[in-house]
């Protein structure tokens, strides 16, 4: 048997030789099983043999890798003249940068920046948001519920919500994150990202709410802005307006929607409406990024295509 394992000249007869001799049918396993039947010499002989035979094949192991090793070194040789691989350097996905820049521009504005639980309940997504189970505004948006009544957040208004209860008035927020909501194309998506901002403090009037807005448009977009605004409907804000800049060639777009913080909203946060007053208004983080980036289809940020990510240029 020593001399069988020494002439043996790859790992895969060795471990097939191995395998017959200690496996679970091998021939050293079923002597080393009639082990108590022998007298105590027998045995000794026996346990000094399953060990030489055992470092026998270690060290034929050892050997035999060493030698496919060098083999394999002999036949490959690098050229240290040849030039370097490129490098493939990773980057800020457009998203990212966006939120980046987004949440600095409110935090000079003097916003404090809260997220919250993308699974809401009924009361925080809806309820508190001035949207009881009988309000015809629920059918607005298709949500996407879960089996005991909680939802996948349509809206970050909830953000809002949560961020009153803790904090109380006054306060300015700022919430940030994705939403889920039942619809797919070019501009819309079952996951998009929200901003909602919340300011609530004595003697807040509608112009504060639109110099807010105005600042943050010039500041993003780096240019002059101008804005209209149009009469709108939220639940959660009375009155409720849209916002529109005026874009390339002239063209108006819709931007943002937002309002004064509704009377009721106050109450279910425990925040007397005739001492306090406040404004909220939501942006759509994907349509902010497609507007400033020029990207044809908001479907481009979620593709996951290396090569489209390589070319925006971030």
């Amino acid at each position: 048997m020593q001399e069988q394992i020494k002439k043996i000249n790859s790992l895969e007869e060795l471990q097939a030789l191995y395998t017959a001799t200690f496996g679970k049918n091998g021939t050293m396993t079923a002597r080393l099983k009639q082990m108590a039947t022998l007298d105590n010499d027998a045995r000794v002989a026996l346990n000094k043999e399953n060990t030489t035979l055992r470092e026998l094949f270690k060290n034929r192991q050892m050997e035999l890798e060493t030698a496919e090793l060098n083999k394999r070194l002999a036949s490959e040789s690098i050229d240290v003249t040849l030039d370097a691989e490129p490098e493939n350097n990773g980057s800020i996905h457009p998203l990212t940068h966006t939120l980046m820049e987004i949440t600095s521009i409110f935090e000079s504005l003097g916003f404090e920046i809260f997220t919250g639980p993308e699974i809401e309940d009924d009361w925080h997504n809806f309820t508190a948001l001035n949207t009881p189970s009988y309000h015809p505004a629920r059918d607005m948006q298709d949500t996407f519920f879960f089996e005991n009544g909680n939802m996948m957040r349509t809206q970050t208004s909830a953000i809002q919500i949560r961020a009153m209860e803790a904090v109380g008035a006054p306060i300015k927020m700022v919430g940030v994150g994705p939403t889920y909501r039942k619809e797919m194309d070019a501009t819309h998506g079952p996951t998009f990202r929200q901003v909602e901002g919340l300011y609530v403090d004595k003697n807040i009037t509608m112009k504060d709410l639109l110099s807010t807005v105005h600042a943050f448009l010039e500041k993003f977009f780096e240019r002059d802005i101008e804005m209209r605004i149009r009469p709108s409907y939220f639940p959660f804000t009375e009155p409720s307006i849209e916002i529109d800049i005026k874009w390339n060639n002239g063209k108006w777009l819709e931007i943002a929607g937002a309002g004064m913080v509704h009377p009721n909203v106050l109450k279910n946060c425990k925040i007397n409406p005739d001492e306090y007053q406040g404004f909220a208004f939501g942006f759509g983080m994907d349509r902010l990024a497609m507007l400033k980036y020029n990207l044809p289809d908001l479907r481009d940020l979620y593709s996951g295509d290396i090569r489209w990510l390589k070319n925006t240029g971030f």
